[in-house]
């Protein structure tokens, strides 16, 4: 309700925006290639507020993907330090190793550093190819590269959850708006 100006003129300062996608396969999470085939396509109707994702997610990665023109809560979730949890639901191109995964919760060196893992288990009632992971880290393609590093091809990566947001009643493709109390649940308790 101020009313701030620059020289002489109102600034109207834009009303923050949070939108949650469920990211169909097939889209960039970039605004740098044509139209029809990056997030910012599915969302483009969502609001007039000058949103952007925070965090990435492959072409061929699908689940959670939050918007936001908030600059103070895209930095708090984005930084390791925040420890904002994430959890995939993985599968692979074969039954993964028991050992294996043992190897994962202990943590791994990758080329780019140490890959701390938060939690590794297979996915119950699932296949051994299916396992749950969760993570806090935000390295480029990081539960790819964990596999990877041990032989594994992943088929599906699929963002189950993120800082407390989950996927209930959002149908993949579909974007909602963040309620006021998970709008509170990320800027204060994440």
């Amino acid at each position: 309700e101020d009313d701030v100006r620059y020289d002489g003129a109102r600034i109207n300062p834009e009303k923050n925006a949070y939108v949650l996608l469920n990211k169909p396969k097939g889209f960039a999470t970039t605004t740098s290639e044509g139209k029809g085939r990056t997030v910012m396509d599915l969302v483009a109707n969502a609001t007039n507020a000058k949103i952007k994702p925070i965090g990435r997610l492959g072409r061929n990665s699908t689940g959670l993907l939050l918007f936001t023109n908030d600059g103070d809560l895209a930095r708090k979730l984005s930084h390791p330090s925040y420890n904002v949890k994430k959890i995939y639901h993985v599968v692979l191109d074969k039954p993964v190793i028991k050992n294996d995964l043992q190897k994962i919760r202990e943590g791994l060196t990758l080329e780019d550093g140490i890959a701390e893992v938060d939690g590794v288990d297979y996915v119950r009632n699932k296949g051994k190819n299916e396992v749950g992971i969760e993570i806090h880290i935000g390295k480029n393609r990081i539960v790819r590269r964990i596999f990877e590093h041990f032989g594994y091809e992943v088929v599906k990566l699929d963002r189950m959850y993120y800082g407390g947001l989950t996927k209930k009643d959002l149908p993949r493709g579909r974007y909602k708006f963040l309620s006021e109390k998970e709008i509170i649940m990320l800027k204060h308790f994440v």
